[in-house]
């Protein structure tokens, strides 16, 4: 259950400016999970969502770009996140296109985004797909099929 509840959050942050643990856990709480304010603190924590400024002014929970290195739990936590969401990975020219189970794409965006995997220009999500930028074809390529043979299940 807790790693279901991580995933669905780094989906609503991901999703939405999301200001306050309060409005985390009436999300979560619409999404189908109760979370008491200290699981959902812990969460915030293990997941290493900062609060960054958003577009009206205010601040809103985010993946941390800056979380600090050598840290294998939270790179693991991303990395089940992918094994749990991911279904196929090919590319397409200098992108990789990349299927997951309905709406985790933006779940999966920030787990990319998070463990910091090399190369990566910048991602895309929609519901079920991510799009994966590159420099070139052989980037993707390579992105690809490692993800295909560490995360995507047969």
């Amino acid at each position: 259950m807790k790693n279901e509840r991580q995933l669905k959050i780094l989906e609503l942050v991901a999703e939405k400016e999301i200001h306050t643990q309060e409005e985390l856990s009436a999300e979560l709480k619409l999404a189908g999970f109760s979370a008491t304010q200290a699981t959902i603190s812990r969460d915030i924590k293990e997941l290493h969502l900062q609060k960054v400024a958003g577009k009206s002014g205010g601040t809103h929970y985010a993946v941390s770009p800056n979380r600090p290195q050598g840290e294998k739990e939270t790179c693991d936590k991303y990395r089940s996140v992918l094994h749990q969401v991911l279904t196929s990975a090919v590319p397409a020219g200098n992108i990789g296109v990349v299927k997951t189970l309905s709406g985790t794409a933006n779940a999966a965006a920030a787990a990319l985004e998070a463990i910091r995997i090399e190369n990566i220009i910048g991602t895309l999500a929609g519901d079920d797909t991510l799009l994966v930028l590159f420099a070139n074809e052989q980037l993707a390529r390579e992105f690809c099929r490692d993800l295909n043979v560490l995360y995507i299940k047969d």
